[in-house]
């Protein structure tokens, strides 16, 4: 199995570290003098414009997109490809991970992640320095809540944790944060084994330097220095505590209701949000299929939704105490001018045995107007002593994952299962969106080499498709998020790691390709029901996370962890950026001229198959033409104006002048001759 950052969970400081790079803080590159953050001239536009270099891994790659797709999340923060925008966001393959502070007004600002920075809280990380954020634990009143031992720091690295005094950063009136993607880890620039950073508050000393996502308080900051009052993509998360039930809505046209309940009889005996652990709370909603007739139905609807981007994802938990006969069904009710009153369309049944658990769903959406999403519960023809409950719903324009692997009874396989092979679980086989077979494992008390974490790994498996495949597998990325179940999707924390298949890989010692058909490279295996198969070698990591951040927050939920699985292909990433996302989903892929025939740096585009110039613009200049050959100003403007005044002007007055001579000596003549002029009407 191939470690991908060599079996230990290195830091963005330890990184740049070992490549001897002697940055600001660890991270931040500085342009002359330290400058002050605070002021409007250091914020970027709401839409960023941003280059994806070609140095960049293709991991890397798919990635920052990703990291995108959650600032979108949440955040009102959104991005785009540079189109000749003053300034702009160039991401590149540097020696390490870093980024400037704030908007330095500068043309193109560079962001490095290179090598080992392809981790999405690394991304996310560096992108907050460029918005504006220096690390949490230099802020002006950090020795209330951390203590330097500054004995322990490595010589001429102390003033990475000096503090900015109140001139150079502003935190927003939000509270000191052990949970940030922005603060130190506690063995930062050590000069030991013993930490740098004492929490004063010890239970957060495990806490502190987390590069999973954003926590709560590093998006009030976010969002508040650039003035969100919403985020972007996400559109509603319901866990019916309130008795409003989100602006839910019965349908008056069934026979039958969803009612918003704590336990029912036949199961479950808690919600799903809070697990009975809080008194007076944890509701969801229930529809009883043990009364009423066959084919009795109760309809519970979404309050109106107004979708931007053509696609969403659906998450909700479902738990089916009733018969397997029981049917439910979710619609989506869509209103045009056509059909006011709205039109259902069928999105999914939702199919399985009933169960004595939480299950977590997801289901696609298209909508592109305004609509309703519709949960439609029936019952079935047979004895049924329960029935269906939801709880925790959340709807986002995102892309819902295309796999889930639900592994139950957790925690005894935690307390019970060795380090090493022997502690070792795989999920089932799954097919990507091109029909490559894969599978993942887990080292649940981690390798021998590493215990103590959790260790993930993909494999490619032998499949139906193989025939008609292409191999090596190329550009496939696999991305395995373990899910923080938290009941709002906008404050989950999850952890993930990504890996991409490089069709030039090759396996350690060997002539053969790391990616190639698992006939081939891989191992004889056997399925649980004893089918057999081959799985390929596997790429991961051994430090996927520590058990101490896996009992944290809500990874194991209802003694269940989740792991969310999406491969696909991200070949398109290979020479070119990306532009907005397409309704397939995956990032559009710009028309750049094959040649650029732009001069000053414009950028070219095909535009109706024709090629055209996009030529780069300032405050007080410009270059215009059809190669932007042409440079304009505000000054040049100002001349060609006055220029323009003075011309008219002058031809005015000749005009006036040469009518003024003609009709003088058109009348000479009569008043030589005592004729006398009249106005005649």
């Amino acid at each position: 199995e191939l470690d991908v950052d060599g079996g230990t969970d290195r830091d963005i400081f330890d990184i740049n570290e070992a490549l001897g790079l002697d940055l600001f803080e660890g991270d931040i590159e500085l342009s002359g003098e330290r400058s002050s953050i605070i002021g409007d001239s250091y914020r970027w536009p709401h839409v960023i414009p941003y280059v994806l270099e070609d140095s960049l891994e293709m991991n890397a790659k798919g990635l920052i997109l990703q990291a995108f797709e959650q600032y979108r999340l949440k955040s009102c923060i959104d991005f785009k490809p540079w189109e000749g925008e003053k300034n702009y966001i160039s991401v590149f393959k540097g020696s390490g991970c870093w980024s400037s502070v704030g908007n330095q007004q500068r043309g193109s600002q560079q962001l490095s992640i290179g090598a080992n920075c392809d981790r999405i809280g690394t991304i996310q990380h560096e992108f907050l320095h460029a918005l504006g954020f220096w690390h949490e634990q230099s802020r002006s009143d950090r020795d209330d809540y951390v203590s330097i031992v500054w004995d322990r720091i490595q010589d001429g690295k102390g003033h990475n944790f000096e503090k900015h005094n109140d001139t150079t950063s502003d935190f927003l009136n939000v509270p000191y944060d052990y949970t940030s993607v922005m603060h130190y880890s506690k063995n930062a620039f050590r000069n030991g084994t013993l930490p740098t950073i004492l929490t004063n508050i010890p239970d957060f000393m495990d806490v502190i330097g987390q590069r999973m996502d954003f926590s709560d308080y590093d998006l009030q900051k976010l969002n508040r220095l650039y003035n969100c009052s919403s985020s972007l993509s996400f559109m509603e998360t319901c866990s019916f505590e309130l008795e409003n039930i989100c602006g839910m809505v019965q349908s008056p046209d069934d026979s039958g209701d969803w009612q918003r309940l704590s336990h029912a009889p036949a199961g479950p005996g808690t919600d799903h949000t809070s697990m009975g652990e809080c008194r007076d709370a944890g509701y969801f909603m229930h529809f009883n299929t043990s009364a009423g007739a066959e084919g009795s139905t109760a309809v519970l609807e979404s309050r109106l939704l107004y979708p931007k981007r053509g696609f969403q994802c659906l998450q909700f938990y479902l738990y089916h105490s009733g018969h397997e006969r029981d049917q439910l069904y979710v619609w989506a009710r869509e209103y045009t001018a056509a059909h006011p009153n709205g039109t259902l369309r069928l999105i999914a049944e939702i199919k399985g045995s009933p169960a004595p658990y939480w299950q977590l769903h997801h289901v696609s959406l298209n909508a592109t107007g305004k609509f309703r999403v519709v949960f439609q519960g029936v019952r079935g023809n047979g004895s049924s002593n329960g029935g269906f409950s939801i709880d925790d719903i959340n709807l986002s324009e995102t892309r819902c994952p295309h796999h889930v692997w639900h592994v139950r009874n957790f925690m005894h396989l935690l307390n019970t299962s060795p380090a090493g092979e022997a502690g070792k679980i795989y999920s089932p086989p799954f097919y990507s969106s091109e029909g490559y077979a894969f599978q993942v494992s887990l080292y649940v008390n981690g390798t021998a080499d590493n215990p103590l974490n959790l260790a993930i790994y993909l494999y490619l498996i032998s499949g139906a498709n193989d025939d008609q495949l292409q191999w090596p597998c190329p550009w496939q990325q696999g991305t395995m998020v373990l899910l923080d179940q938290h009941p709002d999707i906008r404050q989950r924390m999850s952890n993930q790691r990504s890996v991409t298949t490089d069709p030039l890989l090759r396996l350690e010692s060997s002539s053969n390709y790391f990616w190639d058909r698992p006939d081939k490279v891989g191992s004889a295996a056997t399925f649980p029901n004893g089918t057999k198969f081959m799985r390929g070698p596997g790429s991961g990591t051994s430090a996927f996370i520590t058990h101490q951040r896996l009992r944290s927050r809500d990874f194991i939920k209802d003694d269940s962890i989740y792991v969310l699985l999406t491969m696909e292909d991200i070949s398109h990433l290979l020479s070119t950026q990306p532009t907005s996302v397409a309704p397939t989903g995956k990032p559009e892929v710009p028309a750049i001229c094959p040649d650029n025939p732009c001069e000053n740096d414009g950028v070219c585009v095909v535009v109706d198959r024709a090629p055209v110039c996009r030529c780069p613009a300032g405050d007080d200049w410009w270059y215009m033409g059809e190669k932007c050959e042409r440079k304009g100003s505000t000054q040049e403007n100002t001349v060609i104006a006055v220029s323009s005044t003075i011309a008219v002007f002058v031809v005015m007055l000749i005009v006036t002048v040469t009518t003024a001579v003609c009709l003088r000596k058109k009348y000479r003549p009569k008043k030589e001759h005592g004729e006398s002029l009249r106005l005649e009407e």
